[in-house]
């Protein structure tokens, strides 16, 4: 463990460069524009600090690498699937693991192989695949996120959490026979990149076991929820982070991870299950899309790195290093003058960019504003987190559907940027905030029926 001190070092040594492109204001200004103002569009070779997603983004170690030259391609029954089932299974406790290209595809395996038009899936917060996945398969995603995620700038250890509440009362008015899973999601991504504390996760399994109701975990930052929760929930400070993850995994009936997030893969996912009649059923169901149960969509070579990811994002100097450095963005941007959601999340600083922005209106989606404005400015490519990707337009009367805050995510790949580049943004961010009241609010010229914030243009208003 690393030593209190102001300076934070990365706990490893950088053994390959990639040069970063470096754009003028007026050259951005040039290509967001053909990018119709839609981050998704721009291309990589135009954006210099690269924080639009830590999914799939990270710098693989040479470890990693090693293993990909060892992976063995054969189609069914490689020992790098022997390895992946067998430190997937170490690691969450489940005896039926299921590797898939990557997360999305495990959610929409699971919803196709246990929910039926009509039901209701729970979540602390559904991220967007995830919401999409079960409205594609028919159902209602439902988010009871705790009620101290309104609230930005007050501090709370677990805003992760799910209201056991409302949760109680969705369940004893709909719960025999509508509700078909909770799934709980950790770290909690939109609310700010937010832990789950063990507290809420065992009494939430508590009440939806009263109603036979299965539970899940989205566990594509499960290490860095666990060192949160060993930081911060009393009783858990002297255990190992790979304990706290298995009494987290052990109140779950199932696991589905994108492994492009804290197994440092740069493609690939899974499901881990309890019950041997549905993993039964997503086999039979993934033959026909991903492939053989035994690659699912990966070559040998990714279930090796993954393999070797699982365990090295358990290394406590690793997390202690991924959290603070996070950390230290998020208060940077605060000095800067930006309203930041605090606490700050393991994976990303967010901004309230509602509260930043207070004269661009919500259905003017202020985040996608300021994620521009980043972008022209310093050249951080962002990602808008409110309205436009979790709202929506109804049909009907064209008018937007809101979302429950306004945010603007900037998520730092793993291994990858140095607390340098860091200062050099805050550096910028200082500058830029004394033009925010010139920043003018947007709208959409083209947006896809789903998933809209992936495809969507813009016009500035």
């Amino acid at each position: 463990m690393q030593q209190e001190t102001t300076t934070i070092f990365e706990p490893f040594k950088i053994k390959m460069v990639e040069p970063l492109p470096i754009l003028s204001p007026e050259e951005r200004k040039v290509r967001i524009k053909e990018a119709h103002f839609n981050l998704f569009c721009l291309p990589s070779k135009y954006v210099t600090f690269d924080f639009l997603t830590d999914s799939g983004t990270s710098a693989m170690s040479a470890e990693q690498w090693a293993g990909m030259i060892r992976g063995d391609e054969s189609y069914a029954g490689s020992p790098s699937f022997e390895k992946f089932e067998a430190v997937v299974g170490g690691v969450t406790g489940m005896p039926y693991v299921i590797p898939t290209h990557q997360g999305r595809a495990a959610e929409a395996l699971l919803m196709r192989a246990m929910i039926q038009e009509g039901q209701i899936v729970i979540g602390n917060t559904h991220f967007d695949t995830t919401r999409a996945n079960i409205q594609d398969a028919g159902a209602e995603a439902l988010d009871l996120p705790d009620p101290g995620t309104l609230n930005s700038d007050k501090f709370a250890p677990f805003k992760g959490n799910i209201d056991l509440g409302r949760l109680k009362e969705i369940l004893a008015g709909r719960g025999l026979g509508k509700v078909a899973a909770l799934i709980m999601t950790v770290t909690n991504n939109s609310v700010g990149g937010q832990p789950v504390s063990m507290e809420n996760i065992r009494a939430a399994k508590k009440i939806v076991d009263e109603y036979n109701i299965p539970l899940f975990i989205d566990a594509a930052r499960f290490a860095e929820n666990a060192y949160f929760i060993k930081l911060r929930e009393p009783g858990y400070e002297n255990k190992s982070v790979k304990e706290i993850a298995g009494e987290l995994f052990s109140y779950s009936d199932g696991v589905l991870m994108s492994s492009k997030k804290d197994a440092f893969g740069n493609i690939g996912g899974f499901l881990a299950l309890k019950n041997s009649e549905l993993a039964q059923k997503v086999r039979s169901l993934m033959v026909i899309t991903e492939g053989f149960p035994t690659y699912g969509g990966l070559a040998g070579r990714d279930l090796e790195a993954l393999s070797i990811g699982l365990h090295e994002v358990l290394d406590e100097n690793y997390l202690a290093y991924r959290l603070r450095s996070t950390e230290y963005l998020g208060k940077g941007l605060a000095d800067a003058g930006l309203k930041m959601v605090i606490p700050f999340g393991g994976h990303a600083a967010y901004i309230d960019a509602g509260a930043t922005l207070p004269h661009i209106p919500p259905h003017q989606f202020p985040g996608q504003s300021l994620s521009v404005a980043l972008y022209q400015e310093i050249g951080v490519r962002s990602v808008e987190v409110g309205t436009v990707m979790l709202g929506c337009r109804d049909t009907q009367t064209g008018e937007e559907k809101l979302a429950p805050k306004e945010l603007v995510r900037l998520a730092l790949p793993r291994r990858v940027y140095t607390q340098s580049h860091i200062d050099y943004i805050l550096e910028q961010a200082c500058r830029m905030r004394r033009n925010l009241e010139k920043l003018r609010g947007y709208a959409f010229t083209y947006q896809a029926p789903v998933l809209r914030h992936f495809t969507a243009h813009f016009r500035e208003l």
